[in-house]
């Protein structure tokens, strides 16, 4: 079988780097979220929260490095084109994620009057950086339009991306830790939902919107029939969830993991809609995956490198899991 590699290895890539957008998304998402909730958390809370992520957070951010190296490597003129069009917020993305690092070791070791300061940092830098994420997923959806009214939704979307990692983070507390603090992280993703459901629902409006071409994948016959499940399916799990923070916590922790398994489904859904909306662009409406690829050589290249490199990061990351799994303890750098 003759194999057409031109086309097969830019789609090839294109999977890969989806892939690591939606684990970025869902993983670092989550502990995104647990800085956002700093503030709503007693300073022995924020301890616990802290010791929730300490084994995960740093390997999280590496499908982000993994994502963003595919679109440079595999994809340059669509990197030039969407990174010169989101100069501002991928700056402010990277201060953010800079900050949070930073807050992480220093509140860790500094004496115990100086933690406020850092604790506030670890806040400021999860919240940009999750704003920023969702300030460049609207600008992104609108096919990187700058005008006033794509800002403005660009900050509507921001706002409940972060709210969205907040439930996440929340969703995570419910899964690893007890007492008073699984307690309120139910109160908190309850609240969150509602922001979450908000910015799902005005990207799923907004992006057919934005684009005669999207409008027809969607509403036309057949396409409307076939596609229906998965608006309905998300809204299914958004009803769900919102019944299943009346019944928790749970006796003897039943159905802890629940909460964060459904919204993870719902970001994957999510992320099909999207993906099947743009598709076959990598820029909306200006360059397709096979326009803005690199050269068949250098796709082969780097594609031997990502056999090797990719299960070595999907393996750590679920040996960690497993390894670090049950509920949070003391973390401790001593």
């Amino acid at each position: 079988m003759n194999l057409d590699w031109p086309t097969l290895l830019p789609l090839v890539f294109a999977g890969i780097m989806g892939l690591a957008i939606l684990l970025y998304v869902t993983l670092d998402g989550f502990d995104l979220g647990i800085g956002i909730l700093f503030p709503a958390a007693s300073d022995d809370e924020k301890d616990m929260m802290i010791a929730s992520i300490g084994p995960f957070w740093d390997a999280n951010e590496t499908w982000l490095v993994l994502a963003v190296g595919v679109l440079l490597v595999a994809f340059p003129l669509a990197h030039g084109t969407i990174l010169t069009a989101l100069y501002i917020p991928v700056f402010l993305l990277l201060f953010g994620l800079i900050m949070r690092g930073v807050a992480f070791e220093f509140r860790a070791k500094v004496p115990i009057h100086r933690k406020h300061r850092w604790n506030v940092i670890f806040f400021t830098g999860s919240a940009l950086a999750s704003l920023a994420q969702g300030y460049m997923l609207g600008i992104y959806v609108l096919g990187l339009e700058q005008g006033p009214p794509a800002i403005l939704f660009a900050l509507l979307v921001a706002i409940c991306l972060a709210a969205a990692y907040a439930a996440m983070g929340s969703a995570w507390l419910i899964y690893k830790t007890e007492g008073a603090l699984q307690g309120k992280a139910v109160r908190w993703l309850r609240y969150a939902l509602v922001f979450t459901a908000a910015g799902l629902a005005a990207v799923s409006l907004a992006t057919p919107l934005a684009s005669p071409r999207i409008f027809d994948k969607w509403f036309s016959w057949p396409q409307i029939a076939t596609l229906a499940p998965l608006p309905l399916a998300s809204l299914a799990l958004f009803l769900w969830l919102w019944r299943m923070t009346f019944r928790l916590p749970a006796p003897e922790d039943a159905n802890s993991l629940k909460p964060f398994v459904a919204l993870a489904l719902v970001f994957m859904l999510g992320f099909v809609g999207l993906a099947y909306s743009f598709y076959p662009y990598v820029v909306p409406d200006q360059l397709t995956i096979w326009q803005a690829a690199a050269a068949t050589s250098s796709l082969a290249v780097v594609l031997a490198g990502t056999v090797i490199v990719l299960p070595i990061i999907l393996g750590y990351t679920l040996y960690a899991y497993r390894v670090f799994g049950g509920k949070a303890t003391h973390l401790s750098y001593d």
